[in-house]
């Protein structure tokens, strides 16, 4: 849902209304849906380098480590055990997201969420009581389908109840809580390392239950859409909560124009179907194209493996963690910068802007490790050396936190027809999940294989999906999500998929003047 504006002959003009303390709030609880995914990737990368866990669950891994000095520091972590048991969630939050999107459809988007929160806590009890590897991936397994369900629903609420002129700021939320998750987790396992008897990380991986614990109960206490009301015939209640998202009884045109986008929605029957059809081409490319690129940009393998990174570079088991934890905090003060900006300049300049900043960073880190490490992987590095890698990964992971870390889900969630809303969320999640996968599975042989080069082999791709940002991602800043369709016929190559004659319900709502145009 989203009032507020359209871009239409130049003319920019609002729906009536504001943001409210009751949209703030609804908002605010439900982006919490992010903190299980940002605490479980800061969460794996600390305890898979905690001694102590890897002695009990992946000895290879242990004894390679403690008798790498002196040999190649590339390789030490390189170890497929290892690597499953962290990209396994990423599997199954793939596939419980295409289940996802007909829960968000049928029951709505608060049901989604709870289901998440519920699963996700069955995974953090059997991560934290873990005797075995099976008990590991199986609870990693249920945290996946937490996230799946999670991030299916979160992104998709958080645009339909935002106001258009301030649809990047709250759904930039959920990003903000994934980077919440992912410092305190960081913190969380700088402080466990530090317990004597080897068991503190049981307490990181248990206490994935508190995030977990916020979303499931507090999606009980969210309203429904308007959106989600209507698509499911509730229209009484659907005209009374956008009253109450509002904050005035002027709601009249914003209604009319939901109204004519659910009919248009409920006259699908097959939504997976019809999202393939031309009309819905650029739509099914940004929901493919955004999740896969913004997974290229190699930042998971920097989150994931932050710790284990740094210990190549030969910093200490605690110090390790530190520079995590320095990492987290940076991802955290630059994603407050795109929440405070994404509306007043625009999606597309924080795109570029952010690209450019990653691929300088990309670079220049894998050339300052090459400069050390080089083909061998056996070399001593200056404690002032290691420093400088650091605040170039910092730079790289501010450039990416202010642009496609938020981005990469507030594009697709904002973009995608009432009609084809959960389906193609359902595609943005999957595919995230499917190239994070892939990513956490391949990075640690890539990086005993390709060593400083796997750093430029990810800016290749930052240089390549900026310019993808460059030539076929239209503006959508203030742009109600029920009018997309009009950026798209704007669009120089996107026209010609999206024209009028297409539709045959010509549901496409003219914003102009707030009425649908037949």
């Amino acid at each position: 849902m989203a009032g507020g504006a359209a871009v239409g002959g130049g003319v920019r003009q609002d729906y009536p209304g504001r943001l409210t303390l009751f949209v703030f709030i609804t908002c605010l609880v439900a982006a919490t849906g992010g903190l299980i995914f940002g605490y479980d990737i800061g969460i794996s990368g600390g305890v898979t380098s905690m001694d102590p866990f890897l002695s009990r669950f992946f000895p290879s891994v242990s004894r390679k480590q403690r008798e790498a000095d002196g040999s190649n520091q590339y390789c030490k972590f390189d170890s497929q055990p290892l690597t499953m048991f962290t990209s396994s969630l990423y599997l199954a939050a793939l596939v419980a997201s295409l289940f996802a999107a007909s829960v968000t459809r049928l029951a709505g988007r608060k049901w989604s969420m709870f289901v998440g929160g519920v699963t996700f806590l069955a995974g953090c009890a059997l991560n934290g009581a873990a005797q075995d590897i099976a008990m590991l991936i199986l609870g990693r397994v249920l945290l996946g389908v937490g996230v799946g369900f999670a991030n299916q629903s979160v992104p998709v609420y958080l645009s339909e109840m935002a106001p258009a002129r301030m649809r990047g700021m709250l759904n930039n939320a959920f990003q903000l809580m994934i980077t919440l998750g992912i410092l305190a987790a960081n913190l969380i396992n700088y402080g466990t390392n530090k317990i004597s008897g080897g068991w503190g990380w049981r307490l990181s991986l248990a206490l994935a239950a508190v995030p977990a614990a916020i979303i499931t109960v507090g999606s009980l206490f969210l309203p429904d859409t308007p959106n989600s009301l209507l698509e499911r015939g509730k229209a009484d209640d659907a005209r009374r909560m956008l009253l109450r998202v509002r904050g005035t009884d002027d709601i009249d045109a914003e209604y009319r124009d939901l109204a004519v986008a659910s009919e248009a929605s409920r006259a699908v029957e097959r939504p997976w179907r019809d999202i393939l059809r031309r009309r819905y081409r650029p739509q099914l490319v940004m929901a493919v194209a955004i999740p896969l690129l913004q997974q290229l940009t190699g930042i998971n393998v920097i989150m994931f493996y932050a710790p284990v990174l740094f210990q190549t570079l030969r910093f200490g088991g605690s110090a390790s963690l530190m520079s995590a934890v320095i990492t987290g905090v940076v991802f955290l003060m630059a994603t407050l910068v795109s929440v405070f900006t994404v509306d007043r300049v625009g999606r597309r300049v924080l795109f570029l802007q952010g690209g450019a900043q990653m691929f300088v960073s990309q670079v220049t880190v894998g050339a300052l490790i090459g400069a050390k490490l080089g083909w061998s992987g056996v070399a001593e590095i200056p404690a002032g050396y290691a420093a400088a890698v650091v605040v170039m990964i910092c730079v790289y992971v501010a450039g990416f936190a202010w642009s496609w870390g938020p981005l990469g889900w507030l594009v697709p969630s904002e973009v995608l027809s009432l009609a084809v809303r959960p389906a193609g969320q359902s595609i943005t999640v999957a595919t995230n999940m499917f190239m994070t996968f892939v990513v956490a599975q391949a990075f640690l042989p890539m990086l005993c294989s390709l060593k400083f080069v796997l750093f430029f082999f990810f800016a290749a791709w930052v240089a390549a999906m900026t310019l993808f940002v460059a030539l076929f991602v239209p503006e959508t800043k203030g742009v109600p999500i029920e009018g997309m369709a009009n950026v798209w016929k704007r669009h120089w190559y996107w026209k010609r998929f999206v024209t009028d004659d297409d539709d045959p319900r010509r549901a496409d709502i003219q914003m102009g003047n707030g009425v649908v145009k037949n």
